[in-house]
């Protein structure tokens, strides 16, 4: 489902529930609404509150270093490509096609990263991208070394080549990142409870009904931000693919 719609679904439930509490207070009773029956409930609403923002805290982090796991990936891969470029360079002439190969390859890899098609990031790891890049690993291997310094340099390009695969596999492996349902489903009915004694315990004028309002809409926003960035090369929230077009433009030079 989008993040977009289930943001919107959660900010539903916990307004909604703010709504309910408001409308709750209105039919209690008034020993229901005593002092000693408010801090009871405010220490209970407190302990939730606790949780919740602890499970919170943790998956923001868990989130930013989802992203930032990414990002510094896709910039180590630019860093990489450029290096078995001139590595290839370096070799000889005879390695013009593979070059013109590593370019082909790594230009369609940008492409499907940044489509924010789920389709095509799923091309990136389907047996048709898994086989290009394997043949060209074997065309490195294929290379004859006339000298010292040509072997030299077909054993730094294979290392190179080793380490562009697994870092390809560990951005593959985290494409599909996402908050676990259950925990997802606990961590909005404790806001809802939350938002719920808000709502019990405070005057139903328009004030606070905003403010109610404004504290749903942040709430539901911090979990839209935290499935945007658990899926960092699709959504609104995403990686820049700007190092990988730099990285682009120097191959083959």
């Amino acid at each position: 489902m989008n993040h977009l719609v289930i943001a919107l679904i959660i900010f539903v439930c916990i307004f909604g529930s703010s709504l309910l509490g408001l409308y709750v207070r209105a039919m209690l009773p008034a020993n229901h609404l005593s002092d000693d029956s408010i801090n009871v409930v405010k220490m209970a609403t407190g302990l939730i509150a606790t949780m919740a923002a602890l499970v919170l805290g943790l998956l923001v982090s868990s989130a930013k270093g989802s992203f930032d796991t990414m990002d510094h990936e896709l910039v180590q891969s630019a860093a990489s490509v450029v290096r078995l470029d001139r590595t290839l360079a370096r070799y000889g002439t005879e390695t013009h096609e593979l070059r013109a190969s590593l370019k082909h390859i790594y230009e369609g890899s940008i492409e499907m990263i940044n489509s924010d098609d789920p389709a095509q990031l799923a091309r990136l790891g389907g047996p048709e991208a898994v086989s290009r890049t394997e043949e060209f690993q074997r065309q490195v291997e294929a290379l004859a070394p006339r000298n010292d310094e040509q072997r030299q340099l077909k054993a730094r390009a294979l290392a190179i080549v080793d380490d562009l695969f697994a870092g390809r596999w560990l951005a593959l492996l985290q494409i599909k990142g996402s908050i676990p349902v259950s925990l997802l489903i606990v961590l909005v009915l404790w806001l809802c409870i939350i938002f719920g004694s808000f709502g019990l315990f405070a005057p139903g004028n328009a004030t606070v009904i905003a403010a109610l309002f404004m504290c749903a809409l942040s709430t539901s926003g911090a979990i839209f931000l935290i499935q945007e960035m658990s899926t960092p090369l699709g959504g609104m929230v995403r990686v820049s693919v700007a190092p990988m077009r730099v990285a682009l433009a120097r191959l083959g030079e």
